[in-house]
């Protein structure tokens, strides 16, 4: 396991103390990263769709695992002792009798809990969700009252370890592009060498990798890569989250193919200002909106509205966006532990802009740099 299992007790006793002040009696927990949570259970298989997969977190005791029989051996290899399987994919009834019997027995009467606000989804068909319910009935699935939210929240410090280290990785392959990018290489091209690069650095998985590459800048930050090759004048922008341990990096950097234009030095000057605004408003007992406000000050020169990409940061840990986010209207209070990106971005022309990130932990006296902030002057390549 990546951590040792006395992480993952502690975790669960958190849960449970507030389960208690909720009144509920379990936790079911169907996603990958709340099963991992609880369990340290890491594998790649969640990328096939055929099998449901469900962990029960009791009002008292270790958590259950009720799992297709192919998962018994990993599951075997964490902290979880009683592990319950059935053969999947089973199309008439795939571990809905099983999971309900577990439930009935560890929650007896009392309600169970599913994480059910933003960014949480259901891993379970629905048919097979309503069958469990008129199973269970008159037993009550309700949400979770936030729990899950609030225990991933905060990192512990074997988390912030482990993103740390991603992001160490990460800065050194963003050190080696020059090594790829140059003018005439396809953008497509230097996508599948920076991946190359982060695995050598020692990156376990290159889940997300995005980025572009204009003249005087680029549309947005998401796209896929074309095989439109590199000119003078472009900036290139890679934006990655490789996983180490099982938990992201989520920053970016931008370069200048061949000499950076005034306007590109100067919107890259401001986003590096917008971001180290940022950080120095990041303390405990500041918001999520602070930090937004904080940084759009400069990235729209005081002119009210947002810069470019709508949400200047979020939340980042076993997934690559987690809550919180940096918006306006999010007042989530930073407490030490919460791992954070700051990502402004800046509108230079219509269908042109700069967006940068990094990374940060809030810590009992402010913030500290988990990705090595990047330098006011945009790296130029080929001058």
């Amino acid at each position: 396991m990546i951590f040792p299992p006395e992480e993952f007790a502690a975790r669960t006793a958190k849960a449970q103390a507030m389960m208690a002040k909720r009144g509920l009696a379990a936790l079911l927990l169907t996603t990958e990263p709340d099963v991992r949570y609880f369990t340290g259970f890491l594998t790649r298989f969640w990328e096939s769709p055929t099998r449901p997969w469900f962990l029960v977190v009791p009002a008292a005791g270790d958590p259950v695992a009720v799992i297709p029989g192919i998962g018994a051996a990993l599951m075997a290899r964490t902290w979880i002792t009683d592990i319950r399987c059935w053969s999947a994919p089973d199309l008439s009834d795939d571990g809905v009798t099983l999971l309900a019997d577990t439930l009935r027995e560890l929650a007896g009467a009392g309600d169970i809990g599913l994480p059910s606000g933003h960014e949480t989804h259901l891993r379970m068909p629905l048919e097979d969700y309503a069958r469990l319910a008129q199973l269970l009935a008159p037993q009550r699935l309700t949400g979770d009252g936030g729990i899950l939210r609030s225990l991933r929240l905060v990192k512990s410090e074997a988390e912030i370890a482990q993103i740390a280290e991603a992001c160490r990785i990460a800065a050194r392959a963003f050190a080696r592009v020059p090594e790829i990018a140059r003018p005439g290489v396809p953008l497509s091209q230097v996508f599948r060498r920076f991946q190359v690069l982060a695995l050598e650095e020692g990156a376990d998985w290159v889940p997300y990798l995005a980025g572009a590459a204009a003249h005087g800048g680029y549309a947005d930050v998401i796209s896929p890569a074309t095989d439109r090759p590199l000119e003078s004048g472009d900036v290139l922008m890679l934006d990655t989250g490789l996983t180490r341990g099982g938990y992201f990096c989520d920053f970016d950097r931008n370069y200048s193919i061949g000499p950076a234009s005034p306007a590109v030095r100067d919107a890259h000057a401001r986003l590096i200002e917008a971001t180290q605004e940022g950080f120095d408003a990041a303390r405990p007992g500041a918001t999520a909106a602070t930090l937004f406000e904080a940084m759009n000050r400069i990235v729209t020169l005081g002119g009210g509205g947002s810069g470019a990409g709508g949400r200047l940061g979020h939340g980042l840990g076993m997934q690559l966006t987690e809550g919180p986010s940096l918006i306006p209207a999010d007042t989530t209070e930073l407490r030490p532990g919460m791992v954070l990106t700051l990502e402004p971005g800046i509108d230079l022309a219509p269908g042109k802009m700069l967006v940068h990130e990094e990374n940060i932990v809030i810590t009992d006296a402010g913030a500290a740099w988990l990705s090595p902030p990047a330098d006011p002057d945009i790296m130029e390549i080929g001058t």
